[in-house]
């Protein structure tokens, strides 16, 4: 081929290459065009996508953070040596029963000695469980709830890890919200160790039956089962509001021990003023005063208006309480 067929060809070809050129520019323009309006789409994707997950991820942090810190308050030495105490003193109760009761004695509560309902727990051990609850809510249920809530706070600012747990990010509301919920398992959590090892020592040292009531009646074991776990759960909602009160004391001190001490301290004066009878007026409005309502879920049929003031004068003392807290916590300079 010479060079004038070479050129020809060339001259020949080129219009179409030019033309194929041309139509693949307007492709890629059209694709260009479709690449951009799916980025726009894409794009809005991406910014509908966290709004819609951010409640989700949220939750999931708030439940971690719930985690964690009930891992770290039921690993302590301190809150096992507290629910070991709670624990024994079931035992120790059936036991001393059991010895009392072996000589023929009628196991103390007869003449208005010792706890409410021993003397019916040589007849059927789970009033053991009744008996223990007793026993320990004047002052060791409320005393371990106390330690935890008033170290809740000042515990971390003593460690140094407050700060750290502000940076997480946790946030302020969050964090007291998630050590408040971390006591209210604590105080089910303290409860049912009695009542499980009251039942526990009760069906080993004495028999089981049906369960002869306060009004007289009588129920089934399946029902009192089911009553002594609505007992369980009316006494750890008693300790909702004293749980309130040492959450504030602990946002007032960066001491651990001082905030225990005090609250502990509160407790005690608080009972002290709720046996005198001079001050029968100002003794509906402590948090103690309705703690031993409970009895009245041992009635056919039930008692229910202590139970409600209990209730609601727990309620009452977590708002003011728990709010006071809130107002301290998210006001206060943490350098710690």
């Amino acid at each position: 081929m010479s060079r004038a067929d070479f050129a020809g060809t060339g001259r020949d070809a080129a219009p179409g290459a030019g033309a194929g050129t041309g139509a693949g520019t307007d492709a890629g323009k059209r694709t260009d065009a479709g690449t951009g309006d799916g980025g726009r789409n894409a794009a809005h994707a991406n910014h509908a996508a966290p709004a819609a997950v951010r409640g989700g991820t949220r939750t999931r942090r708030m439940s971690g953070l719930l985690r964690s810190e009930l891992l770290t308050t039921f690993r302590r030495w301190r809150t096992i040596a507290l629910l070991g105490v709670l624990a024994a003193i079931p035992v120790l109760v059936g036991i001393a029963v059991k010895i009392e009761t072996g000589d023929g004695g009628s196991g103390g509560g007869g003449d208005g000695g010792g706890p409410a309902f021993i003397s019916q727990i040589t007849n059927n051990g789970l009033f053991l469980v009744f008996t223990s609850l007793a026993a320990t809510l004047p002052f060791f249920l409320p005393m371990t709830v106390g330690v935890v809530a008033g170290d809740s706070v000042a515990g971390e600012a003593n460690a140094g890890t407050l700060r750290y747990l502000l940076v997480a990010p946790a946030g302020r509301t969050r964090l007291l919200l998630v050590k408040y919920a971390s006591t209210m398992v604590f105080c089910l959590a303290a409860t049912l160790v009695v009542a499980v090892f009251a039942l526990a020592t009760g069906a080993v040292l004495f028999p089981l039956g049906e369960v002869t009531l306060l009004s007289g009646s009588t129920v089934p074991l399946s029902e009192g089962l089911v009553r002594a776990f609505a007992i369980a759960v009316a006494v750890a909602l008693s300790l909702t509001g004293l749980a309130a009160l040492g959450l504030f004391v602990s946002t007032l001190t960066n001491s651990g021990i001082a905030a225990m001490a005090a609250t502990v301290g509160l407790l005690l004066m608080v009972q002290i003023v709720d046996t005198i009878p001079q001050l029968h007026a100002v003794q509906p409005y402590l948090f103690p005063h309705y703690w031993l309502s409970f009895a009245d879920l041992l009635r056919d049929p039930v008692y229910w208006d202590e139970l409600v003031r209990n209730l609601g004068l727990q309620a009452l003392y977590t708002a003011v309480f728990g709010s006071a807290a809130w107002a301290r916590f998210t006001g206060r300079d943490i350098t710690a």
